[in-house]
Formats: structure tokens, C-alpha cells, sequence
């Protein structure tokens, strides 16, 4: 339907920022393994079309963090619903529209957490050189929260309940070039869907070798140390590697077992000797887990595991006294640039150390940035300019003639 219809004035206020979508409702965890996450009302009540989403995206084996976030889309997609007034078997493109709106102009909440003599939002850390996240919802959170709604309205359309058409177009061209394709050929370029952002392609920043010193140096006990020696060398993702067990390390092999994020099974990762130098050390300061969990522990209160978010912190108190902005995924990336860039791997080796499903995503982490040209560039500059030359077999006048006097 066109879009410039169907619009009521509370969907064009959302679109244009001057309103904002009720705090209501919210994601509450559940005692389950089948549902691991739920979306309340205001009242407390389960959303049931939700729920049953939800149970059948676990059912084909997602993970309870992808079902969290899937939980956190939908409960802003029934916000907006809320807002305008109506209900989500009554949804159309209108209401998408609106939601895409609104991202567009919203303040992201997680960005107002940044300390007041931070960078402002959307420069370039001077230090690091990273891009300093904008202060709405990027490009690449708007495109997941329409594919989780349209997911959504697929799967109850299937059993015959919600409207009849999708409220998220479907984008028939990217389904078309992505038809059959071969994995060896590359994309067909296609068309984005309509109300779809252009999301730009992220490029892989690995850690300089005297800004990686420095964040070592910073770290205070033998447990963070071994962390980060682990991370550099094995180019585990941050939680496959904080969910190692003592049964998963092989010392004399020099390798972890981890469960891989995306296809769930217990894989093997590289670990260099100097990170099994400071494991052992963490582990003979503290003693082996009794309970056959994961060998990374907390260090103050009752021992538990060490989460994601507790060592995401420790990496951004390192970071903050140092200036920089480096997070745990940058610990991958400068991993994998490090294997990517040594001429004694090939990159499809690199590419099984990485567990990469596709070899072009290896082959990001061997483009040349430019901070790694400053050095060259700089050499460049103070050579003198090249006086043009010619081959003597051209006539001086002719070239006169042609290109002026030289």
C-alpha cells in the first residue's frame, strides 16, 4: 500500500521524533529451556504470540541470547503497536513505516551511558581511531528489529493468523539473487527492500602492537591476563571463550574446545603457549573449579562464573584509564588480522583457525587500512617530485603540441 496513506498523526509524530513510545512492558526471564526469555505487558501478562515465536525460534536451535534480542524487538514493535492504537493481528506497513521512522530519529538509551567527558557521539576517537557510535540506533539495528518483526508475521501467517499480508515488505529481489546460488561465485548485486537502511559494510580494526601492550600492562590479576593472551591468540568470540571448562584445555596440545556460536558444536581453537602460562598461573592462585564448570571465575563474593558483561566491563575500566575504546570483539579481529597478514598461513588456513563459513570474510582482515601506510606515506612525501619523462622516440614538439610545455 502507498505509504503516503494510512498515516494518523500519532504514527507521523513518531516518524518525525516529537513523540516517543511508551515504557511499558519488558523482557523478563523464564524459567525454561524451551523459552528462555518472555515479553510482558504493562500488566504483567505474557504476550502469548510472542511467546509461541519465541518457542519455535528455540525449537530450530537459536541460542537464549538470540532469543533475548528477538524478545527486545518485538516488545519495541508492540510498543509502537501500543502507541497508535492498534492491535498486532490488525499490523500493516503503516506501522513499520512508523517503526522505521522512529529509529531514525530516537536517542538510543545505551548511548546516553557514555561518561560526560567522553567524545561526543558519531566522531572518530582520536586515539584509536574507531568510529564513536551515533547517538540514535545505526542502520544495522533498525534492519534486525524489521527482519525479526517480519519474522515474526511469517510464522503466524503459516497457521493462518495475523493480517494476511506481512507488514514488513518482503524483498523479492534480494530472494532472487540469492536463489541458488553458488558458494564459490560471487553476490549478484540486488535491490534493498523498501523501508530496508543501507547498512555500510563494517571493516575488521585490529589493535596496534603498543596500544595491545599498554591494555596488557593495565590488566591486574593473572586471571584478566590470561584472558586477553587467550583471546589474541585463539580469535575465540568473547563468549565461546569465557564458557571453557578445565576438560576443554588441552595443555600439551595447546588448544581449547569452545562451543562455536554459529553452528553449536564443540570445536577446537589454537592457544599460544604464553596464554597457557598465565591460565596455569590463575589457575594454581586460585584452585580448579569444584563444580566442573567454567574455569573462569569471579574474584570478589561467592565464586561464579565469569559473564560476558562482567569481562566486557573489565576490558572498558582498562580502556578508560588508557583513553582508548577498544572492545572484546577487537580482540578477535586483531587476531585474525595478525594470522591474516603472516605469509607463513595461507588464508585458508586462517580461515579454519576462524571458523569462518565463508573464505571472503577472512580475506576483510587482509585489506590494507590506511593507518598502516602512515609509514610509507610518510617516506612518500619527502621524496622529490618526478620530472615527467618521455619515450625518445616521441618528437619534443609533437608532445609540446599536445600536452603544453612541460
Amino acid at each position: 500500500m502507498p505509504l503516503n496513506h494510512e498515516f494518523s498523526c500519532v504514527h507521523v509524530d513518531l516518524i518525525e521524533g516529537r513523540s516517543r513510545l511508551p515504557r511499558i512492558g519488558e523482557v523478563v526471564s523464564a524459567d525454561s529451556p524451551v523459552l528462555p526469555w518472555l515479553v510482558v505487558d504493562g500488566a504483567g501478562r505474557e504476550e502469548e504470540p510472542v511467546s509461541s515465536y519465541l518457542r519455535d525460534r528455540m525449537l530450530t536451535d537459536a541460542s537464549p541470547s538470540t532469543c533475548r534480542s528477538y524478545a527486545f524487538d518485538l516488545l519495541r514493535w508492540y510498543r509502537l503497536l501500543w502507541a497508535v492504537d492498534v492491535g498486532w493481528e490488525q499490523a500493516t506497513e503503516a506501522e513499520a513505516a512508523a517503526l522505521v521512522g522512529w529509529l531514525r530519529s530516537a536517542r538510543n538509551p545505551q548511548r546516553e551511558r557514555r561518561q560526560s567527558n567522553g567524545y561526543p557521539a558519531g566522531s572518530v576517537h582520536p586515539k584509536t581511531g574507531k568510529p564513536i557510535p551515533a547517538a540514535g540506533y545505526a542502520p544495522a539495528t533498525i534492519a534486525h528489529n524489521l527482519s525479526v518483526v517480519h519474522g515474526f508475521y511469517a510464522f503466524h501467517l503459516h497457521f493462518g493468523r495475523g493480517p494476511a499480508v506481512n507488514p514488513v515488505p518482503e524483498n523479492r529481489a534480494r530472494r532472487a539473487a540469492l536463489a541458488h546460488a553458488s558458494p564459490i561465485e560471487r553476490r549478484r548485486p540486488h535491490r534493498r527492500g523498501r523501508l530496508r537502511p543501507k547498512v555500510p559494510a563494517r571493516q575488521p580494526r585490529a589493535i596496534p602492537d603498543s596500544q595491545w601492550d599498554e591494555l596488557f600492562a593495565r590488566m591486574g590479576c593473572n586471571r584478566d591476563r590470561a584472558l586477553l593472551a587467550c583471546y589474541v591468540s585463539s580469535g575465540a568470540r568473547a563468549s565461546e571463550l569465557l564458557g571453557v571448562r578445565l576438560i576443554d584445555v588441552e595443555w600439551q596440545r595447546g588448544k581449547l574446545w569452545v562451543v562455536s556460536k554459529g553452528t553449536r558444536l564443540r570445536q577446537p581453537v589454537p592457544v599460544s603457549p604464553q596464554a597457557l602460562a598465565y591460565l596455569a598461573a590463575y589457575l594454581d592462585e586460585i584452585g580448579l573449579p569444584s563444580d566442573g564448570g567454567p574455569i573462569w571465575r569471579t574474584r570478589r563474593g561467592k565464586s561464579r562464573p565469569l559473564t560476558y558483561w562482567a569481562m566486557r566491563r573489565i576490558l572498558q575500566r582498562a580502556g578508560e584509564r588508557l583513553g582508548m575504546n577498544w572492545t572484546l570483539h577487537d580482540l578477535r579481529h586483531t587476531a585474525a588480522t595478525r594470522m591474516a597478514r603472516d605469509p607463513s598461513l595461507t588464508l585458508a588456513e586462517v580461515q579454519t583457525i576462524l571458523r569462518h563459513a565463508h573464505i571472503t570474510t577472512t580475506a576483510l582482515y587482509t585489506v590494507t587500512g590506511l593507518d598502516d601506510l602512515i609509514d610509507k606515506l610518510a617516506e612518500h612525501y619527502q621524496r622529490p617530485v618526478q620530472p615527467t619523462r618521455w619515450n625518445a622516440r616521441y618528437d619534443a614538439d609533437d608532445i609540446a603540441a599536445v600536452f603544453g610545455d612541460q
